[in-house]
């Protein structure tokens, strides 16, 4: 009797693990957040420095996938509203001061600035630049998932 009982609790709870794992797995697939639509403001459209276009780098990957234009101003990255990128967990903006990034290993020895996490996987978007940055010496702005090490949009930048 105890055994069963032993046996039918240990699978309750290895079953729950389970399910609440692959909850936090799936969750940004089945409940993405709503498309942004942050503005500009006057003082932030000062000049643009850059633009660029996010690409599908790895076109045999159907999840890792991006697209749209992204506008680099002098303190701000502009995601503009036609960006998207296929649902993940924990993904991040960086600057990166290599061209033509088109794996996850491009970005094992270069230095980079995180502007933070992704706010949504689709719409206009905008992340602060830090003070004393030297725009020109950043030559791509990438979308990079930190929790597994992958790559999953670069967009190179031309300068003005």
């Amino acid at each position: 009797m105890w055994r069963y009982i032993s046996v039918f609790l240990g699978g309750g709870i290895l079953g729950a693990g389970f399910g609440v794992a692959l909850g936090f797995f799936l969750f940004p697939y089945v409940f993405p957040p709503p498309p942004a639509m942050e503005n500009l403001s006057a003082a932030e459209q000062s000049a643009v420095v850059a633009n660029g276009t996010f690409i599908h780098a790895q076109p045999s990957d159907p999840v890792h996938y991006g697209s749209g234009r992204v506008t680099v101003y002098e303190k701000t990255v502009f995601l503009e509203p036609d960006f998207k990128v296929g649902p993940g967990p924990k993904y991040h903006i960086y600057l990166v001061p290599k061209a033509e990034i088109r794996a996850s290993s491009d970005l094992d020895d270069a230095m980079f600035i995180d502007l933070g996490r992704l706010r949504s996987f689709e719409g206009s978007q905008k992340y602060t630049i830090p003070d004393g940055v030297t725009l020109q010496d950043y030559s791509s702005v990438i979308i990079w998932c930190e929790q597994f090490g992958a790559l999953i949009s670069p967009a190179d930048l031309a300068f003005r």
